[in-house]
This record gives C-alpha cells, structure tokens and sequence, in this order.
C-alpha cells in the first residue's frame, strides 16, 4: 500500500468513528456557515454567534453526564433543576444583591436547592427503575406547572420584577435593572478580527467540565460509571447501586440549576412560567450529536455536540433571514430546528434500544 493510500485509508477511519448524528449535523453546521458568507455574512460574526450560544447552553448538556453515567439516561426531567435555579435567582434579586453578588450568592443557593430538589428526583428514579425516560419528561412538565403557581403568588412586592397591574412576577424580569446582566459574558471579554470571545461564560464551562472530568476519576465518580454500565456485577462488588443513582441525579439537578444562572445573564433576563417546559430537549439533542449513548457520556461529548448543535441554531436565523428575505423566516427556522432537534433525540433513542432487540 503506498504512503498516499495509507493516509487515505487512516482518515476514512477516523471519519467513520465520528458519531453520524455528529457528521450530520456538523455537516448542516458547515453548509449554512459556507451559505452565510455567500449572503454577505463574515465568518468571525457566524463563529461569535456559535460562542455565545455555546457558553450558555453547555452547562445544560454538561448536566446529562452524571444520569447518563449512572443509567438513568438522558436528564429529561432537566426543568427541575431549572426552576430551583430560577427560584434562588427571584429570592437573591429580592434580597437586594446585585451585580457579581448576584451571581455568587445565586450561585450557591441554587446548587443547594438543586441538590435537594436532585435528592427527591433521585429517590424517584430509583422507583421506576426501567422506566425512567419515560417518567423523567412528565415531572418535568408538573414541576413547572407548579412554580407557575408559585411565581404568581410569592410574596415579592419589588417594582421591577412583578407585574404593573395585579400580582405575581412578571414573565421576563430584566437583569440590568440589577446591574446583573452580561456579568460573566463581559468578564475579560475581547474582540480580535471581529470575533467576539466572551471570555467569562467560556471560563465557566471549561472549569465545569474539568470538575466533571475529575469527579469520574474518583471514587464516587467510578462507582456511578459501574452502576451505570452493569449494575448487578456493581452490586456484586458492593456497590450501592440505588446510592450511586441517587448522587448521581442530585449532580445532574444541581448543574441544571447553576446553568440557567449562566443562561439568564448571558441574554440579559430571567424567563419564568413556561420557559423551564423544554429546556431539556435541546439540551439532550446537544450531548447526543456529541456522541454520547444511553451509559456512555463525557465532556468531549458535551462540547463538540453543544457548539455544533447550538452553533447551528444561533447563525441559521440570520443567515435564512437574509437568504429567505419576504418569507416567515422564524417559522421556517423553528421548524428546521424542531426537525433537527427531535431527530437527534429520535435517532439515539432508537440506537439505545437497537430497535427493539
């Protein structure tokens, strides 16, 4: 075989060990990255929209890990740790913090609410063993349906966070008012031939997935990793696989609820009421054109499926808009990402099951 041939031969292997889902929609990625610069657009504002999308939607697909680790699956029930995260924001606003005390204080309480909140879904878990992607969506759903109730009736009287007429905060509640907005995503921020790096949230996801890395080469973290894998040789070993679990999705709540701190600042405000519904989805559709399978998932997963699916989604807008001028641009768009979204989520779960058998 000559040298050429060889090198030939090594990089159709390494493709074919690309994830489809990765090659697809990486694929997709490149085509309207190419589309956008033949309508005008630059490649360094296309990639900073890729950034900014990136750094505030990794710490969500960064959540799945542990439950996928721990044999739970893909984190469905995500929108609890979202609204833990969305409470401890309310309850530090109201409290008079702002700007980086906003987000510290913010910070800590969601991660203690978080894995309170994780501690119960874990319990849960641990009931309907087998059936947890099942099970997971629905709580989601309920435990939003029940903070709408809470966020129209808590006690908060501050003028610009609740409703002008009636009571009950308001849908959007603007960080700037705060002095709370962009707080990560203007820290050592830095532009350099008109790529925008937003230094802070990319700071945040890089120390979250080294945690994570780190957390699975520990004890703990290799006990998750066995239960997930094959519990009852774990269980054998002495493992304490329904602990395990547990641990597992009181980490995976906790990242879900320290993520939409990120998001919220990174666009400027705090959606409350329906926004946590389906958060998870994109989230999951992230980690899984990573590469990630039903008990195999990792940071590596996380970042390459969060930029490319997310990168995707942030420039397919402008770049459709221009492309598709005097048409419904945001309809076609949201119906490309739902497409691509749930085929994604479509498509692993049916790579889970091996179609059944």
């Amino acid at each position: 075989m000559t040298e050429l041939a060889q090198e030939r031969f090594s990089l159709l292997s390494l493709f074919k060990k690309i994830p489809f889902s990765t090659r697809v929609v990486g694929g997709l990625y490149l085509a309207v990255l190419v589309l956008g610069v033949v309508f005008g657009f630059s490649i360094a504002t296309l990639i900073s929209a890729s950034l900014h999308f990136f750094g505030v939607w990794a710490i969500f697909a960064l959540a799945n890990v542990p439950s996928i680790q721990s044999g739970t699956g893909p984190n469905f029930a995500l929108p609890i740790g979202i609204v833990n995260g969305l409470l401890a924001m309310v309850l530090v606003l109201a409290a008079g913090f702002t700007g980086i005390w906003f987000i510290i204080v913010s910070s800590v309480t969601a991660l203690v609410f978080g894995s309170l909140s994780g501690y119960l879904y874990g319990r849960l878990m641990n009931a309907v063993k087998g059936s947890e992607m099942a099970i997971a969506p629905y709580t989601g759903f309920a435990i939003t349906a029940a903070f709408g109730l809470v966020w129209l009736a808590i006690p908060i009287n501050h003028p610009n966070m609740v409703f002008f007429l009636g009571d009950g905060l308001r849908h959007q509640i603007p960080l700037d008012y705060f002095g709370a907005n962009f707080i990560l995503a203007e820290f050592l921020y830095f532009e350099v031939f008109g790529l925008e790096v937003r230094t802070g949230e990319l700071l945040v996801v890089f120390v979250a997935c080294l945690l994570m890395y780190l957390f699975f080469r520990t004890k703990a973290g290799i006990a998750i990793s066995a239960v997930g894998r094959n519990p009852l040789f774990a269980k054998a070993t002495g493992i304490n696989v329904d602990r395990s679990r547990v641990i597992a999705n009181m980490m995976s709540t906790a990242i879900a609820a320290f993520g939409v701190i990120v998001y919220a600042q990174g666009f400027g405000f705090i959606q409350l009421y329906d926004f946590p519904m389906f958060m998870a989805f994109p989230a999951i559709a992230g980690i899984l054109v990573g590469g990630a399978s039903k008990q195999r998932a990792n940071v590596t997963n996380v970042v390459v499926g969060t930029f490319v699916f997310q990168g995707l989604i942030a420039i397919v807008l402008p770049v459709f808009s221009r492309a598709l001028a005097g048409t419904d641009v945001a309809g076609v768009v949201n119906q490309i990402r739902m497409v691509v979204q749930n085929g994604i989520i479509l498509y692993a779960l049916a790579q889970m099951s091996k179609g059944g058998k």
